[in-house]
């Protein structure tokens, strides 16, 4: 299952520079995670400052 990114997010921006896939990008209001792209690392998550992502 790929991680998700919550409403909490704050577009930091932190998750997408350390994601090795690059399966994150910027969208409406809050960074998103391309769900087939996603290896389930768990990179993104260890990152986030606001803990907005999560499995």
């Amino acid at each position: 299952m790929a991680y998700v990114i919550s409403d909490s997010c704050v577009s930091c921006g932190a998750c997408a520079g350390e994601c090795p896939v690059g399966a994150i990008s910027e969208g409406d209001g809050k960074y998103q995670i391309d769900a087939d792209a996603c290896v389930d690392c768990g990179t993104c998550a260890e990152t986030c400052p606001t803990g907005a992502i999560s499995q």
